[in-house]
This record gives structure tokens, C-alpha cells and sequence, in this order.
């Protein structure tokens, strides 16, 4: 398997430009708490990302073009979509957009998901529940789920418990793994992936995955070394079909997740699957963006 080009599902813009323009929603606080390295502390080049995810073996990575927060609200920040468009034109075998929903917005947010997916070509779309304060099986949310729906894109949600990533704005955790429970019954044909491994709800969120036919699992934003043991086994086993390999950088260093994924010396079916095969099942990396 040394010859498998993964993807990562769960990538954050971190060059110099979300640094300077405060588009990566912690503080210095946060990145000591997750041990980044003092030289990358101000951002990394498309470039030396590039280069990471060759080194890591990585083909392709799911850029996300953020949305964090009601934009009244002190901390939140949001990465426009035409800003990660710029990254998926200039890499499109590479990149992948998806497109950060805020509840908040009504219509506007649904004629936004539109121009994402049909004129920029992203492939899904992201949300995080906590830095809106509202959980996601929420009505307000509704809409949302039903045009991914007519666009035939899944949306990917955290559903673990948020840190604090900012010391003066603090979140509550207000979605976890069962939440997809309604929504997943409400949306049969909404393929729905909880990510950062629903922490510390791993059990509930492998209770999801096995439930529902089109709920799945990210394993990002915790290194593959501290997986839980439930969740291992069930990747390696009759769960394989239901995980997607991703790092939430700049969290998790993609070169060693990767390592790590390896270490764990899972089948070579389920390895596979995780870290390419379920990506392309879940995904259409066919939608081309439009160059400009």
C-alpha cells in the first residue's frame, strides 16, 4: 500500500493570507495547546503545503472555505468562497472546495451554496454547529440540509466537542454524534459525515455511522496515534466503508498522520478504503471549477 495517493477530507487554508487577515479562528494559545511549531506559526505556502501532502502521499486535500459565526458576533470570521476558489483554479487535480453554511444567513446562504457548488465547482459543504450556538438539528438548519440534497453534495459537520480556541471567546459544545440521528431519518439522501472523530462521543458516533446508511465519519483533527480502540476496530472491520481519512490542518501534520495511519497496520482493504476508496463514493471530484 505504500503506492495508495490518500485524501484529506478536512483542510484548513493556513498561508500567510488567512493568518494576517484573521481567517483561522484560534489564537497563539491554542496553537501552543496543539504543539504547532514556532516556524509555522505565521502561515505555510500553497507551495510547502503542496509539498507536505507529496511527501505524506496525499493526491488530493478538501479546502475549506470557513464560516464561523454569526458576523455580529465578537471572534467569529469567515474565508470567502472565492478565496479557496483561487487555490482550487490554480491546483484543480489537488484541491477540492467546500463551502463553510451559517445558518444565520436565510436565503442568502442557500443562493450562496449554489454559486459554491455550480459556478466554483466545490463539492460539499461544512458547518460548525458551536460557533453558531445552535445545534445541528436545529430548524434553522433545515434548509441547508435540503439543498445539499438538490445539489447531490454531502456536508460534513463537527459534532465533538469545540476547544477553546480564542481564550476571550469561549463556545459551548452544543452538537454531538446522536444529533445526526433526526437529521439522517429526516434526509435519507443526504450523506452526512461527522468529523474530529465525534470526541468524546466515539462510541455514539459509531453508533450513527452503523445506524444510518448515509451518515459517515471523518477521522481528523486527532493524531491517528490517539484513536480510540472502538473506533480502530470498527475501521478494520465492519465499519471500513463508513470512515474518511482527514487531518483538519493545520492541527495534524499530514505527513504524520499519514505514519501514523500505517502504524496502526490495518488490513489492506480497510486501509485503502479509509484513506482514498470511501472519499470517492462520497465525493464527485468531477465538478470542475470555473476558471476565471
Amino acid at each position: 500500500m505504500t503506492d495508495l495517493k490518500a485524501i484529506d477530507i478536512v483542510v484548513n487554508a493556513f498561508t500567510p493570507k488567512e493568518v494576517i487577515a484573521g481567517q483561522t479562528g484560534f489564537d497563539n494559545a491554542f496553537m501552543s495547546q496543539v504543539r504547532m511549531p514556532q516556524d509555522m506559526r505565521e502561515g505555510v505556502t500553497i507551495e510547502d503545503y503542496l509539498r507536505r501532502m507529496d511527501r505524506a502521499g496525499i493526491e488530493r486535500s478538501l479546502l475549506i472555505a470557513v464560516r464561523a459565526g454569526d458576523r455580529a458576533w465578537k471572534g467569529s470570521f469567515e474565508i470567502p468562497y472565492d478565496q479557496i476558489a483561487e487555490y482550487c483554479n490554480a491546483y484543480p487535480d489537488r484541491f477540492s472546495g467546500l463551502a463553510g453554511v451559517d445558518p444565520t444567513r436565510g436565503v442568502d446562504q442557500l443562493k450562496e451554496l449554489d454559486y459554491a457548488v455550480n459556478e466554483l465547482g466545490f463539492t460539499g459543504a461544512h458547518f460548525y454547529p458551536h460557533w453558531f450556538r445552535t445545534p445541528p438539528d436545529a430548524a434553522v438548519c433545515y434548509p441547508i440540509y435540503a439543498r445539499c440534497v438538490e445539489l447531490d453534495i454531502p456536508i460534513m459537520m463537527q459534532v465533538g466537542q469545540n476547544l477553546i480556541y480564542q481564550k476571550d471567546v469561549r463556545l459551548p459544545s452544543v452538537a454531538r454524534p446522536i444529533l445526526l440521528d433526526q437529521i439522517a431519518i429526516d434526509f435519507p439522501d443526504l450523506k452526512l459525515i461527522g468529523i474530529h472523530i465525534g470526541m468524546p462521543w466515539t462510541d455514539e458516533m459509531i453508533a450513527m455511522a452503523w445506524k444510518h446508511e448515509n451518515v459517515y465519519i471523518g477521522i481528523d483533527a486527532y493524531a491517528p496515534k490517539h484513536l480510540p480502540d472502538s473506533l480502530k476496530h470498527y475501521m478494520n472491520t465492519y465499519g471500513s466503508h463508513k470512515v474518511l481519512f482527514g487531518t483538519d490542518w493545520p492541527v495534524i501534520d499530514p505527513e504524520r498522520a499519514v505514519r501514523e495511519m500505517r502504524e496502526h497496520e490495518f488490513r489492506d482493504e480497510s486501509f485503502a478504503r479509509i484513506m482514498r476508496s470511501n472519499a470517492l463514493e462520497v465525493f464527485n471530484f468531477d465538478r470542475s471549477p470555473v476558471k476565471k
